[in-house]
């Protein structure tokens, strides 16, 4: 079992807690990671460059000029995508969908695998609570340096009943926050230090302890 130290918000450690190897001890994997973290990017992207085709473009839809007989090269449209002002070949559009579809096992094995590397190189930060006794952001960041944490990047994953602390952590520039269940692989590779309580610690042991390799 891995142990993992539990702190309060003045930094100081108050008790250590056993976590499930299974969980929070998964060997490293970076091409899963890697798979899971560019899938939710891609499906994250919205198009927006467009280009008109012929189809969109405006004019009439007249032949410029009778086929044979003036000397100049066949045309049959103004909208012809060799003329000027004429429809774009082959161009991006807003159409294009760039979701795609990842299991549940493997985006559930890559936040494991996520974790237990935090966990490895000390930047899981587990305390009693996240409760800030006056709710002002002065005194999160406060915290924030004792943890030793300022001013690097971190999650903060909340539980339901810890998301009106979140007024006090939402103005610290450095600082996402999350709803517990929706922690993913995006909010553990784009930040160094991952924040919580020792509830939101149980309840991610409790819900994927039944999860099977």
């Amino acid at each position: 079992m891995s142990k993992i130290a539990i702190k309060n918000l003045a930094g100081k450690e108050v008790e250590t807690l056993e976590v499930d190897d299974r969980i929070f001890n998964v060997e490293r994997n970076d091409a899963l990671v890697h798979q899971v973290f560019t899938v939710l990017m891609g499906n994250l992207r919205s198009a927006i460059a467009h280009t008109k085709d012929r189809s969109e473009r405006a004019g009439t839809g007249k032949k410029p000029w009778k086929q044979k007989g003036t000397g100049r090269a066949r045309a049959g449209s103004v909208r012809s995508p060799l003329w000027r002002k004429g429809g774009v070949t082959h161009g991006p559009t807003k159409d294009r969908n760039f979701y795609r579809e990842v299991s549940q096992k493997m985006r559930q094995k890559a936040v494991m695998i996520a974790l237990s590397e935090k966990l490895r190189t000390g930047k899981l930060v587990v305390t009693d609570t996240l409760a800030v006794a006056d709710k002002k952001t002065k005194s999160f960041d406060a915290a924030l340096d004792a943890l030793a944490i300022n001013p690097r990047k971190v999650v903060v994953s909340l539980m339901g009943a810890e998301q009106s602390e979140g007024r006090a952590m939402r103005n610290v520039p450095t600082v996402t926050l999350v709803h517990n269940p929706d922690l993913n692989v995006l909010h553990l590779v784009k930040n160094e230090y991952v924040l919580m309580s020792k509830a939101a610690l149980m309840e991610i042991d409790t819900r994927f302890k039944s999860w099977k390799k």
